[in-house]
């Protein structure tokens, strides 16, 4: 993506409400656009998928005929298919895309957001090859028995997504103004809770159930890797981002009084300041931090700003190792360029 592609998606990412309306104003445009240039065989599949046209197809009566294999209104089966999944897909876009501004803090799978548009596309074409036909029907439904799908998922809300997304899958095949208004109404429903955090937890009781767990995972903490897991899937999994970063720079606090006696805030005096300029992607500074618990004694994040040419200028203080040359780390800093580093510094 672009650089002012992706300060647009970013400046719309934090207002929903426009993402919301720009999303659909996008797909309504698509779709007249589609309706005034679209040749004629898709044409007249549009017109087979609009107006509840499409559920004519649903009737028993015409099910139980064998006539009723032919698509309506002299539409081309291919082109039935082709709008009913490129339907599917568009509107099964602002689905995900809603569910990656929900999940933003938490943080979400990549294959869920693909899941999200891809599971209409398929479930649009599947509809569209068995609706014809009483007797496909009944053949994918031995089909689907006998095939179990597995997908672990960390959300409930995560299973509502899929479950709307199959649902707009099903409307596209049959009836595209049917699924237009099951994305619509689903994306503005969660976009209210999600605007009014509706349902949170009170602060009291966060911190008793926090404590309650703590108290748990003390309990079983009979042995140090037990107990580490515990408090990974108890309290850690359960765990903004920004929770966990404060909690990372306490634990490293109570190490530090641990190890030297010193005070909690006191932080060691460090040897020097590396200075690491990145394109911006996550990878870069992993990188850099993994490269620093191999060749540095001690060392702690200092900050991290937006460079004027672009990407990030990420900033750490350190003690390095006695057997580690200060250009050696240079050096190896300087080599992550397949992560996203651009440059680095040692003061």
């Amino acid at each position: 993506m672009s650089e002012p592609a992706s300060r647009v998606a970013s400046s719309l990412a934090r207002r929903p409400f426009l993402l919301f309306v720009t999303l659909y104003l996008a797909v309504a445009a698509i779709a007249a656009l589609a309706d005034l240039l679209a040749p004629e065989p898709l044409h007249r599949a549009i017109e087979a998928l609009t107006g509840g046209r499409g559920l004519g197809a649903l009737d028993p009566q015409v099910l139980g005929r064998q006539a009723a294999t032919a698509p309506p209104q002299g539409a081309v089966l291919w082109a039935i298919a082709a709008v009913a999944m490129v339907g599917g897909g568009l509107l099964g876009l602002p689905v995900a895309w809603m569910y990656t501004v929900t999940r933003r803090k938490r943080g979400y799978r990549q294959s869920v957001v693909h899941t999200l548009v891809l599971l209409p596309v398929v479930v649009a074409g599947v509809v569209v090859l068995v609706k014809f036909s009483l007797a496909l029907a009944f053949s994918l439904a031995g089909i689907v028995a006998a095939v179990r799908f597995r997908n672990t998922l960390e959300d409930s809300k995560d299973a509502v997504f899929i479950f709307v997304a199959t649902g707009i899958g099903l409307a596209a095949g049959v009836e595209l103004s049917a699924a237009a208004t099951l994305s619509f109404v689903f994306n503005l429903a969660t976009l209210l809770l999600f605007r009014s955090d509706f349902g949170r937890t009170p602060a009291r009781l966060e911190g008793q159930m926090a404590e309650e767990r703590m108290r748990r995972a003390l309990a079983l903490a009979n042995r140090t890797g037990e107990f580490v897991a515990r408090i990974d899937r108890e309290i850690l999994g359960k765990m903004a981002p920004e929770q966990l970063e404060a909690l990372a720079d306490r634990a490293w606090k109570r190490h530090m009084q641990a190890d030297t006696g010193s005070s909690p805030d006191a932080r060691p005096q460090p040897d020097c300041a590396l200075t690491v300029r990145t394109d911006g992607t996550p990878g870069a500074r992993q990188a850099v931090e993994l490269l620093l618990l191999r060749l540095a004694k001690r060392w702690h994040f200092v900050r991290t700003e937006t460079a004027s040419e672009g990407g990030h200028v990420v900033e750490y203080a350190l003690r390095l190792r006695k057997s580690v040359q200060p250009m050696a780390l240079l050096e190896a800093v300087r080599g992550e360029k397949a992560a996203g580093v651009l440059g680095a510094e040692l003061k």
